[in-house]
């Protein structure tokens, strides 16, 4: 661990996911300094003050601060960003996104060399790429929460069905955090054993599941409007990981050489960001992969 208190800055931390984000850093009692930075400063400074209530039974502590501030801090996460208006073409979104993005970047120069950028607003594969343009940080030292999320709701799915430790099994879903998103059930596994050769999947409709994990977001969404406790913790364990240069494997947007591109695929994370597994995928989900890049460039290429 090093000497001094490593420092994170939650940009749009006054929101559902920011603070979510911010209480999860807390309750894994990991020693780290969290900033609330927010256009709304009242905001920030309400859920800075509520959230360090909470300090009180962990190392963490939890204050208000600035943009400026924030360039500063050892893990920057931006969870700040427009939300997709109703049948909103999604190239409108991200031009609204990129204004934002852009605005950030400039508050928050100059940004430390050594900082990791964390970016969790959507659409997270774009927006991560336009960050790493805008803050000229190392592609390394620029990544995205990915489909971190949606792996660990699919292998909750799997842990159900299975009747093992959702920790236990490895599976998860890679490419694009949308639409085009597909699970890599060629690579995995339980045990050290393939996992399409458990006997409890017989007969289980694959596609299915994979569409049911995708969408399990749109039921949070009908039912209480939006989601931040599951991106929270999955955002603070990503953020762990980057502190503590822990070395943990994840599915996160990081930039994929082969493809040019910020992709959702397995990395190392650690203090100095995130380095891509080489991934030894089937011929149709190399093909799917290949599928979500091109999607993903196309839409980058306009900035």
């Amino acid at each position: 661990m090093p000497l001094t208190t490593p420092k994170v800055a939650v940009i749009g931390g006054g929101g559902n996911v920011g603070s979510a984000t911010a209480f999860s850093l807390v309750t894994m009692k990991f020693p780290v300094s969290i900033l609330i930075v927010d256009v709304d400063e009242d905001l920030a400074r309400g859920q800075a003050l509520d959230i360090n209530d909470a300090a009180f039974l962990s190392p963490a502590t939890c204050a208000a601060g600035t943009f400026q501030e924030a360039g500063q801090c050892d893990v920057i996460i931006i969870t700040a960003g427009a939300r997709q208006r109703p049948n909103e073409p999604r190239s409108e979104l991200i031009g609204r996104n990129y204004t934002i993005i852009n605005s950030i970047m400039e508050k928050m120069q100059p940004i430390k060399s050594s900082a990791v950028i964390l970016m969790v607003s959507n659409p997270v594969d774009i927006l991560t790429a336009i960050s790493q343009k805008t803050s000229g940080l190392p592609k390394n030292q620029v990544i995205g929460s990915g489909t971190f999320l949606d792996s660990g709701r699919l292998r909750n799915e799997l842990s159900r069905i299975l009747g093992i430790s959702p920790s236990s099994i490895h599976s998860g879903t890679l490419g694009e955090h949308g639409d085009s998103q597909f699970v890599g059930w060629s690579i995995s596994s339980v045990g050290g054993t393939p996992l399409l050769g458990h006997p409890k999947l017989k007969g289980v409709d694959l596609q299915k599941l994979e569409k049911e994990v995708s969408r399990k977001a749109y039921s949070i969404i009908e039912a209480k409007g939006s989601t931040y406790y599951g991106v929270g913790l999955h955002v603070a364990h990503i953020a762990r990981s980057i502190l503590g240069d822990e070395s943990k494997v994840y599915p996160v947007c990081n930039y994929v050489e082969e493809y040019d591109c910020y992709l959702s695929v397995p990395a190392i994370v650690g203090a100095h960001g995130a380095s891509p597994l080489p991934l030894r995928l089937n011929e149709e989900e190399t093909e799917k992969l290949k599928t979500a890049a091109e999607k993903i460039k196309s839409f980058c290429d306009m900035y």
